[in-house]
């Protein structure tokens, strides 16, 4: 069996290990525009010995929006600034996907521009509070979707993954994890739908089905990644049919032929079910493993023994830009500073040391 350190083929683009960098929200983008700024390009430019480089959430829409300060991919703007990053990765040899993520119901009017107000599939609030420029406030209570407005949010998708095509990524990532608007409709604790967006498994799935086949069809289904997070309680999404769902799911986009599925495992109990996606899946596999603490070296295995074909890494990857080097070496690791992981300057972003 390979190693994680071998190169890998992605879907006709070679990856020099098979060590992803999972994609982790900094809010460091600049001000109203929502741009990545040159100390973003630097970030990720620093960790391109990475296989795959999944970037931080970017809204594909400016609704889509869901923390301070985070990026977005729907104005020229926001192109040619994500357009410096892309080249400053690929100048490094690095591999480079936008994960284009809506953040639906998680979010506050606050962060959003005019009478912009959170959506979700139904006007279903979730527990629990979000940081905003004026401190942590409560969710509030999303305008349910139109039957027009879905569609119009899948064209969203769309033409943000266009967009990224554009600005230079290799690829891009649908967001269909932690609770936000993917999620939202696969859940029947955030989806009370009865129409044809909302009640059986079959129609839960339809809005990422949906997603899915317009990202492929306007970039190509080998320029198209798909994250899930099979029974994840984070951003209190609750879901009753965990194995219904994402058995229909890659049933369902099985004929698309997308390049990969990352599977971010939401706890040790669930690696029966990650093993049986990974079965049913044809495509590459990528996994952000259930551990104890913050993935490590141990789960490199996963890749020796078949179970993955990639692993993705969070915030070992944030303390340490130049992570495959140190793996192979077997440390020693840079301390995380918790204290700098949202928002500020280059202090805990940039600063980190290489070997």
């Amino acid at each position: 069996m390979p190693t994680a350190f071998d190169p890998v083929d992605l879907a006709g683009t070679r990856l020099a290990n098979r060590i992803a960098m999972a994609p982790m929200t900094r809010s460091r983008a600049d001000g109203a525009a929502r741009t990545p700024t040159p100390l973003v390009a630097e970030y990720y430019a620093q960790r391109a010995s990475a296989g795959l480089i999944v970037t931080e959430g970017v809204q594909p829409v400016p609704g889509g929006q869901g923390y301070p300060d985070t990026p977005g991919l729907h104005s020229r703007e926001q192109i040619a600034a994500w357009r410096e990053v892309t080249d400053a990765v690929h100048a490094r040899g690095g591999r480079i996907f936008a994960q284009l993520m809506h953040a639906g119901r998680i979010g506050h009017p606050d962060l959003l521009d005019g009478d912009l107000h959170p959506v979700g599939p139904s006007p279903v609030a979730a527990a629990g509070q979000v940081f905003t420029h004026e401190g942590p406030k409560d969710f509030v209570t999303p305008r349910a979707l139109t039957g027009e407005q879905v569609r119009e949010a899948i064209d969203g998708f769309a033409a943000a993954a266009r967009n990224a095509v554009e600005a230079g990524f290799d690829g891009v990532e649908i967001h269909g994890a932690n609770g936000y608007l993917i999620q939202q409709f696969l859940a029947s604790g955030s989806n009370h739908r009865t129409d044809e967006w909302g009640g059986p498994v079959e129609h839960r799935v339809r809005f990422a089905t949906e997603v899915v086949k317009a990202v492929a069809a306007e970039i190509g289904p080998e320029r198209t990644g798909l994250r899930v997070s099979p029974a994840g309680t984070v951003n209190d999404i609750a879901e009753t049919d965990t194995e219904e769902i994402y058995q229909a799911l890659l049933a369902a986009i099985e004929p698309v032929g997308i390049a990969y599925l990352h599977v971010l495992e939401t706890g040790p109990e669930r690696r029966p079910l990650t093993l049986d996606l990974r079965k049913r899946f044809a495509g590459t596999f990528v996994l952000n493993p259930a551990t104890e603490g913050p993935t490590g070296a141990e789960s490199l295995a996963l890749v020796e023994d078949g179970t993955a074909d990639l692993i993705a890494f969070g915030r070992l990857f944030i303390a340490n830009p130049d992570l495959p080097a140190r793996l192979r070496a077997g440390g020693p690791y840079n301390p995380l500073d918790e204290t700098t992981m949202y928002g500020g300057d280059h202090r805990g972003y940039t600063d980190y040391p290489a070997l």
